[in-house]
């Protein structure tokens, strides 16, 4: 039976860099084999997170019920089916966009934060699923890595839902037109870390 990938795409802008990637990241997992599925959260209604801390009082491994009836437990549902994931956003004001930090805070549901506790602990610390990470931004990819906090946001991202990075994937200077132009060699690296999604 063939793994099943999930792709996350949280950008605002549909065949645009980030989804261009995300796509061929599964459109090269499904060649080795995989069902994969791909979810825009543009489509999705996410509430944001009002640190209530509800859905992290509740012991054991499984995540916590939000106070908010949403789409959110839909999606880590599917998640939770998945062998593994790809999640790219672009970046905004030097850090992750608004529509992926609001998926993100609301992560919190996967970790156990009682309160009188300094800080919380991941219900599932691995689940032994990998994840490709992907973000752009107009700066150079070289500045965009080190000058933006999105590659670590996108890696804490991974980690909560207990998923190994195996590919941090950087466009830059990718607002350079109107329509987005994905190189031949951002695409090949796309097709690289599709591939190592499904790699035994």
């Amino acid at each position: 039976m063939g793994k099943r990938i999930l792709g996350i795409v949280g950008s605002y802008r549909r065949n645009g860099t980030i989804d261009s990637l995300v796509t061929e990241v599964l459109s090269a997992a499904a060649e080795q084999g995989a069902e994969t599925e791909k979810i825009y959260l543009i489509d999705k209604h996410v509430e944001f997170c009002t640190n209530c801390r509800t859905c992290t009082q509740k012991t054991g491994a499984e995540r916590g019920e939000c106070v908010h009836r949403d789409d959110m437990a839909g999606i880590l549902d599917r998640y939770d089916t998945s062998d593994g994931i790809v999640i790219g956003a672009p970046v905004n004001c030097f850090n992750l966009n608004a529509i992926t930090r609001r998926f993100m805070e609301r992560l919190v549901c996967l970790t156990y934060w009682p309160w009188g506790r300094g800080g919380y602990v991941l219900r599932k610390k691995s689940r032994g699923k990998k994840a490709v990470l992907i973000a752009s931004s107009a700066m150079p990819a070289i500045m965009g890595r080190f000058f933006t906090g999105a590659p670590r946001a996108l890696r804490v991202i991974a980690e909560t839902m207990g998923a190994k990075s195996v590919a941090l994937l950087f466009a830059g200077l990718s607002a350079q037109k109107q329509k987005a132009v994905v190189t031949d060699k951002m695409l090949r690296k796309a097709r690289e870390a599709g591939r190592k999604l499904v790699a035994l």
